[in-house]
């Protein structure tokens, strides 16, 4: 049977190899055009900043006062550790960090546990948890720093007038210990159903007949949960302790609107103390320094965090 040579045979200019020059770069030219405005969007807003940031910090610069920055090396972040406030936001920024870190991940692991089971209004709660994190955590930071507050604050007058409890009341934000504690909650209250849906999905990956093995092979509770579930979530604990991690280490939005890093410096963290120096002092070159050394942080604990369990992952 004859066939057409006319379909048989690819047409110059319309099928991949025969694209004449000119059609070739006409495609070329077309996706170039596409891709552009991302491109300028990515560079003019990531890589730009960050390679200015970097040079500037290498500088000394007030851009109030110096006309042009004056080359100091390593002189900004060597000062860094010279510097009594830096080293004492640096300590708090690590112990909010420490904590919040290791309460999310075990309390959003219980609950993620707790909602995995069939239960009545499974939905209902699912969804009660994860609203906090759609209300914009400025926004819950105002809301918690008039609940706090010692003298019209509704968790004093619960606790002093409806319960009776005057003993228990206490002035929240106002003392190092209890302003610290208090942040901390904040951040959990406000993030943790995101964790908690991070989990969840974790525990949804894992394949059912695993979890139907194991009860029939008897393991059931806390031995079906260190046994079978913890070692199938890996993939979630580094995804979780990451994202964890960064909030901790870069938190900024509850010290800055709830006690602007007091009393004294007992609530100051890493980030304020950047933004203080750069938008109050206009120190932007030692701001940029402090500022890489904040990344450069939040880059070593993730990197730990994801080999720690991809190391355990291969052991297992």
């Amino acid at each position: 049977m004859e066939t057409n040579p006319a379909l048989a045979t690819p047409q110059p200019g319309i099928h991949g190899s025969k694209l004449t020059p000119w059609h070739r770069r006409k495609k070329k030219i077309a996706g170039f055009l596409f891709v552009l405005p991302a491109v300028l969007f990515v560079f003019s807003f990531m890589f730009y900043p960050l390679a200015y940031s970097l040079y500037i910090s290498l500088h000394k610069y007030n851009f109030v006062y110096d006309k042009e920055p004056q080359f100091i090396g390593l002189g900004n972040y060597i000062e860094a550790f010279n510097d009594h406030t830096f080293l004492v936001s640096l300590g708090n920024t690590f112990i909010f960090a420490f904590f919040y870190v290791l309460i999310i991940l075990l309390i959003s692991l219980a609950l993620a546990l707790l909602l995995f089971q069939k239960i009545r209004f499974n939905n209902f709660y699912r969804t009660a948890i994860f609203v906090p994190i759609v209300v914009p955590l400025s926004l819950s930071a105002l809301a918690f720093l008039w609940i706090l507050q010692p003298n019209y604050g509704l968790l004093n007058h619960i606790l002093g007038e409806v319960l009776g409890l005057k003993m228990l009341t206490h002035q929240w934000l106002n003392e190092g210990f209890t302003a610290m504690g208090s942040l901390i909650g904040v951040g959990l209250w406000a993030t943790i159903g995101f964790e908690t849906i991070l989990f969840l999905g974790g525990l949804q990956s894992i394949p059912t007949d695993i979890l139907e093995a194991a009860e029939v092979d008897g393991a059931s509770g806390l031995k079906k949960v260190f046994y079978i579930i913890l070692p199938n979530l890996r993939e979630t604990f580094i995804l979780t302790g990451i994202w964890a991690i960064l909030h901790g280490v870069k938190v900024f939005i509850e010290p800055m609107v709830m006690t602007a890093g007091g009393p004294g410096e007992s609530t100051l963290v890493l980030y304020q103390h950047v933004y203080y120096t750069a938008f109050t002092y206009f120190d932007m070159g030692y701001a940029s320094a402090m500022a890489y050394i904040l990344g450069a942080i939040a880059m070593t604990l993730s990197a730990a965090n994801y080999l720690y369990n991809r190391t355990k992952e291969e052991t297992e």
